[in-house]
């Protein structure tokens, strides 16, 4: 087989194969790249050395089974026998699900999370979206310090599982949409700056030095990039991908990077005949994201909405810190906003920034799928001091309300794995740093980050400790007991409605109208025939919705359709959803 490398710096470099070495050659058609033949089959183990050097993993290597540190193998990807036959599930009407390999189960492997599928498909989920799978040092960690963008973390599985997961999931009906990271890339394992010009100093970005997007070598490091995302979609059948902080790719090209890689993208949907698509995790607030190219934005499909997070973490908590503050002044104003127009900031002051930010979202052009809502995520969670959900402190009430905003909103809904039955186990953050210096390194970052917010060292857990890691795995017998069974319950309920009422996916964002009291704090809105009203009171509330006749079709607690005068009598701390005559 025919081995290749990209080293524009080389004088020399040599193939070392199975105890056997072999140096390449020059490639005449390709500046920088050096090529050579020898034996190899699948599982074969390799590396590269550079002028002489020591024995360095392929930047493109499809497999790394001794850790980023080791000599990559040899991937055949025709031996795997697919069974499932996919027509691809498209973005639109589905309903996502954040989930961590690594803490799904005790197990923490593909194997293991693929054989809890049958509980997502009862749920009603449309798509799994795993959290990132290139290697990383140690066994566990969330995955966002990887390296071998080509390569599946082994204590996961490994490329084979990582097929049989999808072909899993495929079997059942439910997409597969995969979390890369392009912005930066773990330092511990990270040997692309050997090769060659994989990082600026043109740029700077919280993980240090920017890759390299724009200066001299970035069309290299680009086609790096996009050879590895077109590479999940089609040699694992992977159905979209979640661009992870694309706010942090610094590039002043004239084609930025997300338009080549959606265009590439978008050309490979074609050829595959089955729809793919691309959601960014973005800090912009800037609708041409999600615009399309022919009228001249970025042309990704779609992205993570913190905004409508943050609005609806505020009515429900009361937390005012931080980003929380601007939403919290009026926290039920917020979430209408949201809900109404996308964004809260767009173009308005933030405080937690110190300028205005955003720009308004045209809702006349910008399908209401193409932002993703949701109460909670990794992130949101994970970065807490302690990795507590909602259910820490919320009551069931509250936890169903949240559920039925984030379920009946315009957007595409996300959840996050253990969201749908208050899973009672936290979600800390861990790592397993095999560095000792890099391992205290983060320690103490993480002790010394919240200290600033006043938390006592000793309360903020130890992300090397392995039971930080283990408090973080879900729990499989909570839904089998109270009040985990009843949320669980209403979870299913509200995806349920979501496929079966057609206005609940209704694309039309303009289309969504907003009622609200911020003293009595309830919320109704309106979508189509569909009404919704929360109560997040402790205290029963009346609200108005019109004399139009309507009949319940859920309701956390029991509760009357409105009769002639158009009130409806809400407990406190409840929902429900209508559906009007």
């Amino acid at each position: 087989m025919q081995f290749e490398v990209w080293a524009p710096e080389a004088d020399r470099v040599t193939l070392h194969c199975e105890g056997a070495t072999r140096a390449l050659e020059r490639d005449p058609e390709r500046a920088g790249w050096w090529r050579t033949e020898a034996e190899a089959r699948d599982g074969t183990r390799y590396g590269f050395a550079l002028d002489d050097g020591p024995v360095l993993p392929d930047p493109r290597s499809r497999r790394q089974p001794e850790g980023p540190d080791g000599p990559s193998a040899v991937v055949d990807h025709e031996r795997y026998a697919w069974r499932a036959e996919w027509p691809g599930r498209a973005l639109p009407g589905a309903v996502l699900y954040e989930l961590h390999v690594g803490t799904y189960t005790p197990e923490g492997t593909l194997d293991a999370a693929a054989e809890r599928l049958g509980h997502l498909v009862e749920l009603g989920v449309t798509h799994v979206e795993l959290m990132p799978l290139c290697p990383f040092p140690g066994r566990h960690g969330w995955g966002y310090e990887g390296v071998s963008m080509w390569a599946v973390h082994e204590p996961y599985g490994g490329p084979e599982a990582l097929k049989r997961f999808v072909d899993r999931a495929h079997e059942l009906g439910l997409g597969v949409i995969l979390d890369v990271v392009h912005n930066h890339l773990g330092p511990s394992g990270n040997y692309l700056p050997r090769f060659g010009p994989y990082f600026t100093d043109t740029h700077h970005t919280p993980w240090g030095s920017a890759v390299n997007l724009d200066a001299p070598g970035s069309d290299e490091v680009r086609a790096y990039l996009l050879g590895s995302a077109l590479a999940w979609l089609r040699d694992y059948r992977i159905d979209g991908l979640r661009l992870d902080a694309v706010h942090a790719l610094a590039d002043t090209r004239a084609c930025h990077f997300l338009e080549e890689l959606s265009t590439a993208v978008d050309t490979l949907a074609a050829d595959l005949g089955r729809p793919l698509f691309l959601i960014a995790e973005s800090d912009l607030n800037d609708p041409r994201l999600v615009t399309s190219r022919q009228e001249g934005g970025l042309g990704l499909h779609a992205q993570w909405n913190d905004d409508f997070h943050h609005a609806l973490h505020t009515a429900l908590t009361g937390e005012s810190q931080g980003y929380y503050a601007d939403f919290a002044r009026a926290p039920l104003a917020s979430v209408a906003k949201t809900l109404m127009g996308g964004y809260f900031h767009d173009g308005t002051y933030s405080s937690f920034r110190g300028r205005r930010h955003g720009r308004p979202l045209d809702r006349s052009r910008v399908a209401a799928h193409r932002l993703l809502g949701y109460g909670q995520t990794h992130d949101q969670v994970g970065n807490r001091a302690q990795g507590d959900r909602l259910a820490a402190t919320l009551s069931p009430g509250l936890l169903a309300c949240a559920a039925t905003l984030t379920l009946t909103a315009p957007f595409t809904p996300m959840l996050f794995m253990g969201e749908e039955w208050a899973a009672g186990t936290p979600w800390q953050f861990f790592t397993d740093h095999t560095d000792p210096e890099l391992a205290e390194a983060v320690r103490r970052g993480r002790r010394r980050e919240f200290a600033a917010h006043g938390w006592a060292e000793e309360d903020v857990p130890d992300p090397q400790d392995p039971a930080t890691r283990d408090r973080s795995c879900l729990d499989w017998s909570e839904p089998e007991s109270e009040p985990h069974a009843r949320v669980l319950a209403w979870y299913r309920r509200l995806i349920a409605l979501r496929h079966e009422q057609a206005d609940l996916t209704d694309p039309d964002l303009a289309d969504t109208k907003v009622a609200y009291d911020e003293r009595e704090r309830w919320l109704a809105f309106r979508r189509g025939d569909v009404r919704v009203a929360v109560n997040l009171a402790k205290e029963p509330a009346a609200i108005p919705l019109g004399t139009r006749p309507a009949r319940v079709l859920a309701a956390w607690e029991p509760v009357e359709a409105p009769g002639a005068h158009g009130m409806l009598q809400m407990p406190g701390e409840s929902c429900v959803v209508l559906l009007q005559d």
